[in-house]
């Protein structure tokens, strides 16, 4: 007859659990190292290509600024200064031939409504623009009130100002609204 006899203090544990848990959170954690480090390598890797990029824009920017000075002072001698002059001259010369001031009086007939007559027009080139001051007549307050409302809906007349309103007291006219208007026309 055999008889076991244990003779230790302690009984005799198996740590099977814990080492099958500490593998699994090294392996784990090796691999999340691993994708640490391919990320930083590809964060430093776009950075650098990222500094070479905002270098060489940094030298064509410097570049651009020394052409800029050299025309600058180029532009700033006299000779050099009368021929932008000149230019602007003639570039503004161009302009106000080329404002198809037509255009505007056909666009003025277009919203023009019953019982309203333009007496006196003073066009005045702006750029792309023309500021117009009108001194019209109107038959009524209604036929006033339907130019108003013309002016102000139209696609090409904007920044209506009301100057002035008053009542003809003269001629066949007598009892007609007089209306000073200034209008911004811009052409299409």
């Amino acid at each position: 007859m055999k008889v076991s006899l244990n003779l230790s203090l302690n009984p005799l544990e198996r740590h099977r659990r814990f080492k099958v848990l500490s593998r699994g959170l090294g392996t784990f954690a090796a691999i999340l190292c691993l994708g640490l480090g391919w990320h930083v390598h590809q964060v430093r890797k776009a950075d650098s290509s990222f500094r070479v990029q905002r270098e060489n824009s940094a030298k064509v920017f410097d570049d651009l600024s020394a052409q800029r000075e050299q025309l600058d002072v180029f532009f700033s001698q006299p000779e050099n200064a009368q021929l932008h002059d000149n230019a602007d001259f003639i570039n503004n010369i161009i302009d106000a031939r080329s404002f198809n001031w037509t255009r505007m009086f056909m666009a003025l007939e277009k919203i023009l409504p019953e019982g309203v007559r333009v007496l006196n027009i003073e066009p005045k080139q702006l750029s792309r623009q023309a500021a117009v001051k009108m001194t019209v007549s109107a038959a009524n307050e209604s036929a006033k009130v339907n130019f108003l409302n013309a002016l102000e809906q139209s696609g090409t007349f904007s920044h209506l100002q009301l100057t002035s309103v008053r009542v003809n007291e003269q001629g066949n006219a007598a009892g007609q609204l007089i209306l000073e208007v200034t209008v911004i026309y811009s052409r299409a």
